[in-house]
C-alpha cells in the first residue's frame, strides 16, 4: 500500500483539463491518482499530509521530442553567426564529424553533458536521433525516457541489403529510422517503417526541412540535388521515383505507405494545404524545431494551420550543430514570436502533450492526469499570476532562466 500526499500550489496546469487556481494533485505509489481544487482534495483525503508549493505552479514535464545528442560536440552555431544555406550547414557538419570519431571520449562526454541539461531543465523524455550506439548507452542512465532510435540513410544497393541484414538480426527492443525523403531510398524508408510498424515503434524521419527537398523528388533539380550530386550521393542515374507522388514530401511519403499514427514527421516546414490534410487523414506526427529552422534560415512551419486541422505537434530542439541553445523553453518562446496568434496553452501543450504523445508516451507523461507519472514540475513565478491566460504567457514567454523542481518525485 503505497501512501498518498496533497501537492498544493497556487496554479495546477494539467493541460488535458483548465487551469485549476489554488489546486492540488494527490499523488502515491509514483501516480498521479487525483487532480483538483486543494479545498476538495483536502476533504477527500482528509488523513494526507500536504506539500506546499509557494510561488509556483505544477505543470506536467516537458518532453525534447527530437534531439541528436551525439552532436553535442559540433556546436556550430557558436562559431558561425549563420550559415549560407542549407547545404552550407551540411557540408560544414560533414567537414567537422569527421574530425571526430564515433568513440571519441569528447563527444560522449558532451553528449551526457546535454543530457544532463536537459533533465535539469524539467525534461522527462527524449526522442533521440543518432547515427552511433551512443544513445542506446545513455538510456540507460537517463532518469526518464530517452528513445534511442538509430538512423539509417542511403541509397545504394549495398547500403539496403546492409541495413536490411542488420534488422533482421536486431533484438526487436531497438528504434530504427530513417532520416529524410532526400537521403534515403524509398524502398530502405520502407522496409525500416514496416518493422516499427510490426514492433509498435514511433517513427520519426525529417521531412519538408529545406525547400529544395521538393525540387529534388519531383524534378531531380535544385541545391539539394546539386549539392548531394557533387558529394557522389547520387549518380547521373538519378531520377525521381516513378509511379510515386512526388509532389511534395508529405505525398511522398504517402505514396510510400509510411504515414500511420507511428510516423512523425519532423521540421514539415514546406508543406502544402493539401499535405496538412494527409497528415491529418492519416493521424502521421507533427514535430516542430523553430529554433533550428531560425538558424539554418530554411523557413517557417505553418503551425496554425496545423492546429487548425487538429494536430497537436510535438517540440524538439534538434542539436547544437543547428540551433546556439536547445531548451524546451527556448523554442515554445521562438514559436510564440512566430505565431503571435496561437493560444499560449497550444504551445505550452506542444511542449507537453504533444511531444509525449508522439512518442507514444502520453499514459505516462505529457499531462496531470489520474494514472500518469508523478514526474511533474513545480515552476516558479516569478511575478503575481492573477489568471490562466496570463500563466500560460509566462511559461511560454521566453523566461529561458526558469529552473522547474521535480515536484512530485520523492
Amino acid at each position: 500500500m503505497y501512501s498518498l500526499t496533497l501537492h498544493r500550489a497556487p496554479w495546477i496546469v494539467p493541460v488535458t483539463a483548465p487551469v485549476i487556481a489554488d489546486g492540488a494533485i494527490a499523488a502515491g505509489g509514483g501516480k498521479i491518482i487525483d487532480v483538483g481544487p486543494a479545498g476538495e482534495l483536502r476533504k477527500k483525503y482528509p488523513d494526507a499530509p500536504v506539500r506546499d508549493h509557494e510561488e509556483c505552479a505544477l505543470t506536467p514535464s516537458l518532453v525534447n521530442a527530437h534531439i541528436h545528442l551525439e552532436l553535442s560536440h559540433l556546436h556550430i552555431p557558436h562559431c558561425r553567426e549563420s550559415v549560407n544555406g542549407f547545404t552550407d550547414w551540411i557540408a560544414t557538419l560533414l567537414d567537422l564529424r569527421g574530425r571526430h570519431s564515433a568513440d571519441d571520449a569528447g563527444v560522449e562526454a558532451a553528449a551526457r553533458r546535454i543530457m544532463q541539461q536537459q533533465h535539469g531543465s524539467g525534461v522527462i523524455a527524449l526522442g533521440d536521433i543518432g547515427n552511433t550506439d551512443l544513445g542506446l548507452l545513455l538510456s540507460r542512465e537517463f532518469p526518464g525516457a530517452l528513445l534511442p532510435f538509430r538512423e539509417f540513410l542511403g541509397r545504394s544497393v549495398q547500403t539496403r541489403r546492409t541495413v536490411r541484414e542488420r534488422l533482421e538480426r536486431e533484438p526487436d527492443g531497438r528504434l530504427f529510422t530513417a532520416h529524410a525523403p532526400y537521403s534515403t531510398h524509398p524502398e530502405l524508408i520502407q522496409s525500416l517503417k514496416s518493422r516499427a510498424r510490426r514492433l509498435g515503434h514511433p517513427f520519426p524521419i525529417h521531412v519538408a526541412e529545406p525547400p529544395s527537398e521538393g525540387d529534388l523528388l519531383s524534378r531531380g533539380s535544385g541545391e539539394l540535388y546539386a549539392f548531394l550530386r557533387g558529394r557522389g550521393f547520387l549518380d547521373e542515374a538519378y531520377r525521381p521515383p516513378s509511379g510515386i507522388d512526388n509532389s511534395g514530401s508529405v505525398r511522398y511519403l504517402h505514396s510510400l505507405g509510411v504515414l500511420d499514427r507511428r510516423t512523425v514527421c519532423v521540421h514539415c516546414i514546406h508543406v502544402s494545404p493539401g499535405e496538412i490534410e494527409v497528415l491529418a487523414e492519416t493521424g502521421a506526427g507533427v514535430c516542430l524545431c523553430p529554433g533550428s529552422n531560425r538558424y539554418l534560415q530554411v523557413g517557417t512551419a505553418p503551425t496554425d494551420r496545423f492546429l487548425q486541422h487538429g494536430i497537436l505537434p510535438a517540440l524538439g530542439t534538434d542539436s547544437l550543430a543547428s540551433n546556439p541553445e536547445l531548451s524546451v523553453w527556448r523554442e515554445m518562446r521562438i514559436l510564440r514570436e512566430n505565431h503571435p496568434g496561437i493560444d499560449p496553452a497550444d504551445i505550452f501543450a506542444m511542449a507537453t502533450l504533444g511531444g509525449a504523445s508522439a512518442l507514444g508516451l502520453e499514459n505516462s507523461f505529457g499531462s496531470l492526469t489520474p494514472g500518469n507519472s508523478t514526474h511533474f514540475l513545480a515552476v516558479p513565478l516569478k511575478e503575481r499570476i492573477r489568471s490562466a491566460p496570463l500563466l500560460y504567457e509566462y511559461l511560454v514567454g521566453g523566461n529561458e532562466q526558469i529552473q522547474p523542481t521535480w515536484a512530485g518525485i520523492q
